[in-house]
């Protein structure tokens, strides 16, 4: 079972576009159809309200602000964290530090703030790391690659106490 998964905009506009014969779409769709079988898949605010513009805006043919609300509405289920000062403040320090643009800085941010292993994009350079989150182009990466590659680790027992260091042994005198 995979990790969670921050699913970019791009993603989102593939896998709903009408072209059935397009190679991203189909990709697309089985990311999403997996993710919500496995309930891995998160997003934020700021990439559900691209995806409602992009749907009934930029998209030709455009879809129905009805039918592009219905597709937000169910992905709002994806969203447990709220877009806070908190993590506006995390994406400033992701601009600042990597240097990309404030939209994907904030795109970053809510993935680590989701807890996201993975955030799939095609809009970031692949295998990119920032901090806990990878980014991953999802038309290079297969879904089922990622289910061995992103894989849950089992918690580790710690071999130490959680402070401090560890006692020495008496010495025999």
């Amino acid at each position: 079972m995979i990790d969670l998964v921050f699913v970019d905009t791009n993603v989102l506009v593939y896998a709903r576009q009408a072209d059935a014969a397009s190679s991203k779409q189909q990709i697309a769709a089985e990311w999403m159809e997996r993710l919500w079988r496995e309930d891995r898949g998160r997003v934020s605010i700021q990439v559900l309200n691209e995806l409602y513009v992009t749907l009934t805006r930029k998209i030709r043919p455009a879809i129905k602000p009805d039918e592009a609300w219905d597709q937000v509405r169910t992905l709002m289920g994806w969203i447990t964290r709220a877009m806070d000062v908190d993590l506006l403040e995390r994406g400033r320090e992701i601009e600042r530090r990597y240097r990309l643009s404030w939209w994907d800085s904030l795109v970053v941010a809510s993935a680590q703030a989701e807890g996201c292993a993975l955030l799939l994009s095609e809009d970031l350079q692949d295998r990119a790391v920032f901090g806990s989150v990878t980014v991953r182009n999802p038309f290079v990466l297969g879904v089922s690659e990622a289910a061995s590659e992103y894989a849950v680790e089992p918690t580790r027992r710690m071999r130490h106490r959680p402070r401090g260091r560890p006692k020495r042994a008496a010495t025999a005198a």
